[in-house]
């Protein structure tokens, strides 16, 4: 967890949810989270006793990561992840799998490099021209765009099929798509603006 993107995440919001070990990373960095949800097999004793009883929230099963546990029991307009990008392939591509199962709750993946989330039914993004925007569906779905350099219209996506890598903004992106399945990857230096969008959006899908 890079210490700049928890200083932006917090910039946003104060509320600080760590996901098991993430409270030791939290905690090195001079920051006490609010709660801590998990199975715990990856938070130290050491670790626990700096954090109130009370904010211990223990869910022992093992079929779901700690991303997982925090995000289907975080109820906020919106949630800005950290740490959950880069180091670990299979942990990244089971974050990509929890943003796609829990499609209600509006939530940011933020990395170093860039920026993740599921596209809502509709968003508009005030991206300048020439920013990367990559599109990959986690299912079928299909959709509307302005404002790509390669629109999306007539599209039908899928994750063993047509997917949208590497495509760009002529200026303003708006989308709108068809089902939530659609991850949407943009440079992380525009991640305050991705944020304001989402909350401005008007409509999110449905659990």
């Amino acid at each position: 967890m890079d210490k700049s993107d928890l200083s932006r995440a917090l910039s946003m919001g104060s509320y600080i949810v760590a996901a098991d070990g993430g409270a030791g990373a939290a905690i090195n960095h001079n920051i006490l989270p609010d709660v801590v949800i998990g199975d715990f097999d990856s938070i130290s004793d050491k670790i626990l006793s700096k954090i109130p009883s009370d904010a211990q929230h223990r869910i022992e099963e093992q079929d779901s990561t700690d991303f997982d546990k925090c995000l289907r029991n975080i109820d906020s307009p919106l949630i800005l992840a950290v740490g959950f990008t880069g180091a670990r392939i299979d942990h990244q591509l089971a974050a990509f799998n929890t943003l796609v199962r829990y499609p209600d709750k509006p939530c940011i993946l933020l990395g170093p490099c860039d920026t993740v989330f599921l596209a809502p039914p509709a968003i508009n993004l005030d991206l300048p021209a020439g920013t990367t925007v990559s599109l990959f569906p986690m299912g079928a779905v299909e959709g509307h765009s302005e404002g790509l350099k390669w629109p999306i219209s007539g599209i039908c996506f899928t994750p063993d099929g047509q997917i949208g890598t590497s495509n760009e903004a002529t200026g303003p992106v708006s989308l709108a798509l068809t089902a939530p399945k659609m991850l949407v990857t943009v440079p992380s230096e525009h991640f305050e603006l991705v944020a304001n969008a989402l909350q401005n959006t008007a409509s999110h899908w449905p659990s």
